[in-house]
């Protein structure tokens, strides 16, 4: 993330009393160099520098009838090209808003090339260019990072509505500070002899340094907030200060000349980090560790909404402040690995602590085979969850019962959690069984249509399941219905494709007529039976409709002519069964060809 190279040129927060170079005026801007101007408050603005325009960009007119309302001008110059942005700091209640310009001077501001307006209803702490210092993706009060390039001159407006403010910071940002630490900003439009306001961290001495060509004499003076008051017994040309204050100096050159400088100096509280647990997270897990979770132990008694936590692979990168860690980070790190933590002071980045790490020990989650779909038959059971154990984890199915795998006899969804010991119940993962009952098949009926030249079966079954089909040694398919099928016994089978059973039964494909007429006319005299001479042994039994065995067919008598003792028998139907041996020499009844045929005079 690009946050990781920002450099903080310098940054100072809220002082009620150092307003001394606050500026509401475009063409008396502050200049902005090495450090950036305080601002206890604005209040009003100085002339109309937009001289009566309803709007410029995003910012519209106040009820005052003016763009400007509370407002404050900065100006700065690139020293050099690349990636420039700045976070404005401010009180989470307050509404900030935000034009900048470039242009060379302030007659003719024309449209900001970076401007925002929103307001703060989410009570945001910054607005600004770039990204936000506190990660805050969502946030709306944020344009786009600037390319500059040097010798550009910018003017930038800060503006409140409100006339009850505490003030604002600034922070410059970016990759042209790693670029060019030392020039990013031209510091030649400081004229100031002490030079641009300084923002310090406390316990640090700042040298303010009025050396002055063939000076006589030097005198120093402080505002704390009652006014200057003369520094007694410092009359060097260099002073040491630790105090916040607007300071002054008087240097007399000849009789005739006498410089007189201010500066602003400002301290900000250097954090002090709180020892940090060592903690476990999973490698490979969705969720990654969260290390924002850390912040309250690292900042102690430390009001979040002043300092910020941040974290590091390497103490190097904490002290520089460099290749700052996602707060939701994640590694593929086994064992243990340290990260380092730094806290800063979000007014001034460069007063911070990183002087705590803790241990992060990265462990393994438990490996586990998909998702799957089980199947049960009727009545019988199956035994599901992990092969092998593994005596570092812990097992906990949704049944109560805690060993890899379990026996079950019912259909339902069962889920196994699996945690590694090692982190203390945090690393789990979960596998789930739908296991569903199948059904063993059955052979309700088999429908033979022979007698034609293309025989026809189809197996039925009144037994709701996932079946498929196959006749003697073909392959299964998933429909009932075989075309082609020659004359002769064969086997049909019918089998669970969850594995639960195979059925079968013997058939015989033959053929015969509907009806026949033995009145002598040479057509249909005889009632058979078509392919008979391809079943092993066949026997065929004619009946009358009251059960007597009138007509025994087989392999040398294939055919009846329509008499029993020599009589004709009279027109009506007649019933006949079909047995052959089957490939064992075992006499088969065909109960699947018992039907019946017209006798018609």
């Amino acid at each position: 993330m690009l946050k990781q190279v920002q450099f903080v040129i310098s940054l100072i927060f809220f002082t009620s009393f150092l307003n001394g170079q606050i500026s509401n005026n475009c063409t008396t801007a502050i200049p902005i160099c090495k450090n950036t101007p305080i601002n206890g408050g604005v209040n009003g603005f100085g002339i109309d520098d937009f001289n009566g325009e309803l709007n410029s960009g995003c910012l519209e007119q106040s009820t005052a009838n003016s763009i400007e309302s509370n407002s404050a001008w900065y100006t700065f110059r690139a020293g050099a090209s690349g990636q420039l942005g700045f976070n404005i700091g401010h009180d989470s209640i307050e509404d900030w808003d935000f034009a900048l310009y470039l242009v060379d001077d302030c007659s003719n501001l024309g449209e900001p090339i970076r401007c925002n307006f929103f307001d703060n209803s989410n009570q945001n702490k910054y607005i600004g260019v770039g990204l936000d210092p506190i990660s805050n993706t969502k946030t709306l009060q944020y344009e786009d990072w600037l390319d500059v390039s040097a010798g550009e001159n910018y003017y930038l407006l800060i503006n409140n509505f409100s006339n009850s403010n505490t003030g604002f910071f600034i922070q410059f940002t970016g990759e042209i500070f790693t670029t060019n630490p030392n020039n990013a900003l031209d510091c030649s439009i400081i004229s100031n002899l002490l030079g641009a306001p300084i923002a310090a961290c406390e316990n640090e001495t700042t040298i303010l340094d009025a050396t002055t060509a063939n000076a006589i004499s030097y005198t120093w003076f402080s505002d704390t907030g009652n006014g200057f008051q003369q520094i007694l017994g410092e009359t060097n040309s260099t002073l040491m200060v630790n105090t916040e204050a607007l300071y002054r100096v008087e240097v007399i050159v000849n009789a005739s000349e006498t410089i007189i400088s201010d500066v602003q100096v400002a301290f900000s509280q250097t954090p002090v980090a709180q020892p940090i647990t060592n903690d476990v997270f999973c490698v490979n897990a969705d969720l990654p560790y969260d290390l924002e979770q850390k912040d309250i132990e690292a900042l102690g008694s430390l009001d979040a909404d002043f300092f910020v936590v941040t974290y590091y692979n390497s103490l190097a990168d904490a002290q520089l402040g460099v290749n700052e860690l996602p707060k939701l980070y994640t590694s593929e790190i086994i064992g243990n690995q340290t990260i380092y933590v730094r806290v800063n002071a979000l007014e001034n980045l460069n007063c911070f602590d990183a002087s705590q790490s803790f241990i992060l020990e990265g462990i393994a989650l438990p490996e586990l085979e998909a998702n799957e779909e089980v199947f049960i038959c009727d009545d019988g059971f199956v035994t599901i969850g992990e092969n092998i154990a593994n005596t570092k984890y812990e097992y906990l199915w949704n049944t109560g019962e805690t060993t890899p795998s379990i026996t079950v006899s019912s259909s339902g969804m069962f889920m196994l959690t699996v945690t590694n010991l090692l982190g203390k119940g945090s690393c789990t993962s979960s596998r789930t069984f739908q296991v569903v009952t199948s059904t063993s098949p059955e052979i309700t009926s088999i429908e033979i249509e022979d007698f034609s030249f293309r025989n026809i079966v189809t197996i039925r079954t009144e037994v709701i399941g996932d079946f498929e089909y196959r006749i003697d040694e073909g392959n299964y398919q998933s429909e009932p219905i075989f075309t082609d099928v020659l004359p002769g016994n064969h086997t049909v089978f019918i089998r669970d494709i969850n594995g639960c059973g195979i059925v079968s039964e013997e058939i015989a494909v033959i053929g015969y007529l509907a009806f026949f007429s033995p009145n002598g006319d040479g057509v249909g005299d005889t009632w058979f039976i078509e392919g008979l001479e391809n079943l092993n042994n066949p026997e065929v039994s004619i009946y009358t409709s009251q059960g007597k065995l009138i007509k025994q067919l087989n392999i040398n008598n294939q055919s009846w002519n329509g008499t029993f003792l020599g009589k004709p028998m009279p027109e009506t139907d007649y019933w006949f069964k079909l047995s052959y041996l089957d490939n064992n020499g075992i006499r088969m009844e065909d109960k699947f060809i018992q039907n019946h045929f017209s006798l018609l005079r």
